[in-house]
């Protein structure tokens, strides 16, 4: 890595390939930086990102280091676990987190093994303890249980997954944005084609309305029940793992291996509620579950519960809501 920068110190550190979950982990490393009386620093990583760079020193960021280069274009394993080992070298952070996606977790501890350090994966609680430590909580044993984790050796490395923590405000504040020149490895593995899978404009993360189904609904036709629904309450469709990656009627699903929501209002349609369901939708704020079977799991953890066929009961709610919302 070429370039002065000006070293945090004993700082916390923030990356993530999605700029959006960058910016949620800022307010909670602020936290722990004012926790450690440290500063807080971002990387940012990628092609014609200057305004991006500008921008995060008003989410919290003191410290912004910009890695601006038209080969960094697209995500490079190799080319991105490099810089962040160069500048984790240089500058030996006390804590770095770095954003739980597909890209962000191998990253993450590929970093580690390198550095000789731990890293604890998908964190939806992170804390420092009265020696200084940060602690970090991440769901187990699919879904029945919370481990609570102390590192023992520095960097103390995290992984972060979507809506873990609440995107800070905007303020009237600049930081200090430092252009650094990176030595770009030669990867590795060279791209043939790109195919974009079919996907909403929207991440189901950020949507405050879920409408998700499971083995309830009969045929891929049917979806169009839930596009109904979801369009009168302006939110979004989900749904379980088997109908995306048994019956590959959806490219993605919520739960514990895939998409974590938090929403204002989850609405699960004829899914029996498997843990492993169950704990990618407990921060949920509302849940109603419609499920012909009055024993399904589902209904112990939800707020409101409707016995019956969702073929019946999601066109007579769909009805009564789009009455009651004119």
């Amino acid at each position: 890595m070429e370039g002065e920068c000006v070293s945090e110190g004993k700082s916390v550190w923030v990356f993530s390939d999605v700029y959006d979950l960058a910016l949620e982990m800022l307010g909670k490393g602020r936290e722990l930086a004012d926790r450690l009386q440290s500063g807080l620093a971002a990387i940012i990583i990628g092609n014609n990102i200057q305004d991006k760079a500008n921008e995060i020193t008003k989410y919290g960021a003191d410290t912004v280091y910009l890695i601006d280069s038209p080969a960094l274009r697209d995500f490079q394993a190799d080319a991105y676990l490099s810089i962040l080992y160069d500048l984790t070298t240089n500058h030996q952070p006390e804590i770095l987190l770095i954003g739980s996606t597909k890209n962000g977790k191998p990253l993450a501890a590929r970093l580690a093994t390198r550095l000789g350090t731990g890293c604890v994966p998908d964190c939806t609680r992170l804390n420092i303890d009265e020696d200084r430590r940060l602690v970090g909580e991440r769901i187990t044993y699919g879904g029945n249980a919370t481990a609570k984790v102390a590192f023992k050796s520095k960097p103390q490395i995290a992984t972060v997954p979507f809506r873990a923590f609440e995107k800070p405000k905007l303020q009237n504040r600049n930081g200090q944005v430092e252009k650094l020149e990176a030595k770009i490895e030669e990867p590795r593995i060279e791209v043939i084609e790109r195919k974009p899978l079919e996907a909403s404009n929207v991440r189901i993360e950020e949507a405050d309305v879920i409408v998700s189904c499971g083995r309830g609904l009969e045929k891929k036709e049917d979806k169009a029940l839930l596009d109904e629904l979801s369009t009168v309450l302006c939110g979004q469709v989900g749904c379980t793992r088997p109908l995306a990656e048994d019956r590959k009627w959806f490219t993605e699903w919520v739960g514990l291996s895939g998409h974590k929501v938090k929403p204002k209002l989850y609405v699960a349609c004829g899914i029996s509620g498997v843990i492993q369901h169950v704990a990618g939708i407990r921060d949920s704020k509302v849940i109603v579950a419609i499920n012909k079977d009055p024993e399904a799991p589902i209904f112990e953890m939800a707020d409101y519960g409707v016995v019956g066929n969702l073929y019946e009961i999601l066109p007579a709610l769909k009805e009564a809501l789009k009455k009651q919302l004119q």
